[in-house]
């Protein structure tokens, strides 16, 4: 596998667990690596690392350069996969020209970044200006790194982000985002087993992927599909809901959804009919694009309790109403999607005291910030109508293009003197965690490149090994050429 320094180092990261917020194991890691290397290295409070490279001979009085990726990765694994992420390394293999992993995310977002990196600065045979290498944590799940990035840390004022996930395509732009969390405390019941059933019902096999690059392919979200037929039956049947659960990071479409119901034994037929019904039709709806989507009905165990009816009439009402998708597409930018937003995950939990609730994640992304608040003001309005408690995440600013910059000038003619096309300039709708770094760095130029990957932020996330080896020779015709 080509390029063999950037893929031996990736399988070295790959043995080392790194989810977010703890992320305590790889940055240590990266000190160690440093250290074997004989490379300048800190790492502040925040556990982010910074590594410095002088330039070699000839290039001293060049303007440096940073090279940007994050430490983190998206946890995700399918329901029938063992494996803990806090302990177990990611098995990979390849398929094909494609690397996979058995079952969870691999990783490549935004390991490949990182190995990338660390690859070129220890080339001996690459020429390049002085090179920063930054390595954040948490970009996933809150970019912590990032907002706690100190002041004069950095030195220099070209920064290449590789967080990207698109072949001979640089982007120049992403959207700012915001995540709402909501609550709906309740006093379980007990259930009447008298004369009742208890039904699962289930979705599986969804193609689920990232909450800001896929959200526009029309692929099905499994929170949507369970909680629009549990609202289309709930007039017509004396059910009781027993449990209701569905996704899992507020930056993954959902995948997977699951609920229980308790319903008399005299509606068992009519509900098993209306859901031969509703499969059909989301077949028809959502079929060409989802090939593996399964919805199951099937009877179950008993619960011993259910959320109180009126309770549970509501959270449905409101995940119904709850917006989720593409909200509207960027008339600057055609192609772009502009502003979206992710039902993201609805977990059962309980309190220190014993008290349950259930929790809802969703997340916004706009670039346009007002658009962004306005969509988190509707969230919030459609979950108030079940939610006793709806919080506001911080937020994290978009980065807005510059098509001016003379870092993009130099890292275009780069890939046509590789590769004798042009690549392609665009805006991203997914967060990076530029528009952070211009808060503190105003002066930075900035772009974001990277290869191919399909399935990111899912177990069928892939990494193109070919697209692979040209953008790390396009990362370093990048280096010389600066």
């Amino acid at each position: 596998m080509e390029p063999k320094a950037v893929f031996d180092i990736f399988a070295q990261i790959n043995q080392v667990p790194r989810p977010s917020k703890h992320e305590e194991r790889i940055s240590q890691w990266l000190q160690t690596f440093a250290a074997g290397h004989g490379i300048e290295c800190v790492a502040d409070e925040a556990m982010n690392v910074i590594m410095r490279v002088p330039a070699t001979p000839g290039y001293e009085n060049h303007e440096g350069v940073i090279l940007q990726a994050h430490m983190d990765m998206v946890c995700e694994k399918n329901g029938d996969v063992e494996h803990d992420f806090m302990t177990d390394p990611i098995q990979t293999y390849v398929d094909g020209e494609f690397l996979k992993a058995k079952g969870t995310t691999l990783g490549a977002d935004d390991g490949i970044g990182i190995s990338m990196a660390l690859a070129a600065i220890t080339d001996p045979n690459l020429q390049h200006p002085a090179i920063e290498c930054l390595f954040t944590v948490d970009e996933e799940t809150g970019l912590t790194g990032a907002m706690k990035l100190q002041d004069g840390v950095l030195r220099s004022k070209r920064l290449i982000n590789i967080d990207s996930e698109d072949d001979g395509q640089i982007f120049i732009g992403c959207a700012g985002g915001i995540d709402t969390l909501a609550k709906m405390h309740y006093k379980s019941e007990i259930i009447n087993h008298k004369s009742q059933i208890a039904i699962r019902l289930s979705v599986t096999g969804l193609l689920g992927g990232h909450s800001g690059d896929d959200i526009n392919k029309g692929r099905a979200n499994a929170n949507q599909l369970l909680v629009w037929f549990l609202a289309r039956i709930w007039p017509q049947t004396e059910l009781q809901l027993a449990r209701i659960e569905g996704g899992n990071l507020r930056n993954a479409i959902a995948r997977e959804a699951q609920a229980v119901l308790c319903v008399p034994m005299s509606y068992k037929e009519q509900i098993r009919i209306e859901w031969n019904h509703y499969v059909a039709q989301m077949e028809q709806v959502f079929g060409e694009v989802e090939k593996d989507m399964r919805l199951d009905l099937e009877t179950c165990d008993m619960p011993d309790t259910f959320i109180p009816a009126d309770k549970a009439y509501r959270l449905i009402m409101a995940l119904c109403e709850c917006p989720h998708g593409m909200i509207a597409m960027s008339k600057e930018m055609p192609g772009l999607v502009e502003t979206s937003t992710n039902l993201a995950s609805i977990k059962m939990k309980e309190e220190a005291n014993g008290e349950a609730y259930i929790e809802i994640n969703t997340s916004q992304r706009s670039s346009i910030e007002a658009s962004k608040h306005h969509l988190k003001w509707a969230v919030e309005q459609a979950l108030s109508l079940a939610c006793d408690e709806v919080t506001h995440g911080d937020g994290y600013p978009g980065w807005a293009p510059n098509p001016s910059s003379a870092l993009l000038e130099v890292v275009k003619k780069a890939y046509i003197d590789l590769y004798k096309s042009e690549p392609k300039v665009l805006a991203i709708h997914a967060g990076l965690e530029c528009g952070l770094f211009l808060e503190k760095y105003p002066y930075l130029d900035m772009v974001s490149i990277g290869p191919q990957m399909y399935g990111v932020h899912s177990p069928q996330e892939r990494l193109s090994i070919p697209s692979t080896e040209r953008c790390y020779r396009w990362l370093c015709q990048t280096l010389q050429a600066l």
